[in-house]
């Protein structure tokens, strides 16, 4: 493929998928400058291996799975960060064990509390309305985990927001 035809290629790849990808981001950081700067980068990742991405079975399954191992990478990363930064505290910070969830937690926060792993599947399943299939092949495991993922994913959900709530974030509750 000529160089002119690869970059018109990936162009016509980056807008019909760059908002479900940056909206993929956004859900796996709960961070919209995050999101932004993740998207990007894992963009420009998919353009230097985009005769890899182009040959791939599922080229949009390849792309959210790199979104979604950036998201990891980042979650990680900061979860050292927060370890390494309260070694230094020198104030004890109060932790609530029994919170009012019902009364403070929107999706957001709800979702953050979630596992890398079962947060990825739900996103993946319910916001982008993603196949079992799909999902396995965009986190690169296999359908039973993504099945069992989403399932403890929701239970803990509905654990958070309560099951009404829950119900409807997935079109089931009215």
């Amino acid at each position: 493929m000529a160089p002119d035809d690869a970059s018109a290629e990936f162009h016509e790849f980056f807008e019909r998928h760059h908002t479900e990808l940056a909206r993929l981001a956004y859900l796996l950081t709960g961070d919209p400058d995050a999101a932004e700067d993740l998207t990007a980068d894992a963009l420009v990742e998919l353009w230097h291996r985009w005769d890899r991405v182009r040959a791939a079975d599922h080229p949009v399954a390849y792309a959210r799975g790199v979104v979604a191992n950036r998201a990891r990478s980042r979650v990680r990363s900061a979860v050292r960060e927060r370890r390494r930064l309260s070694l230094f505290r020198l104030q004890r910070s109060e932790r609530i064990d029994d919170p009012d969830v019902a009364a403070v937690v929107d999706v957001r926060t709800a979702l953050a509390r979630l596992s890398f792993g079962k947060r990825a599947c739900v996103v993946l399943r319910h916001a982008l309305d993603l196949s079992e299939r799909e999902t396995a092949l965009t986190l690169g495991v296999s359908v039973g985990t993504v099945k069992s993922q989403t399932s403890k994913g929701m239970a803990e959900l509905r654990r958070l927001l309560g099951p009404r709530a829950t119900g409807e974030l997935v079109g089931r509750g009215k």
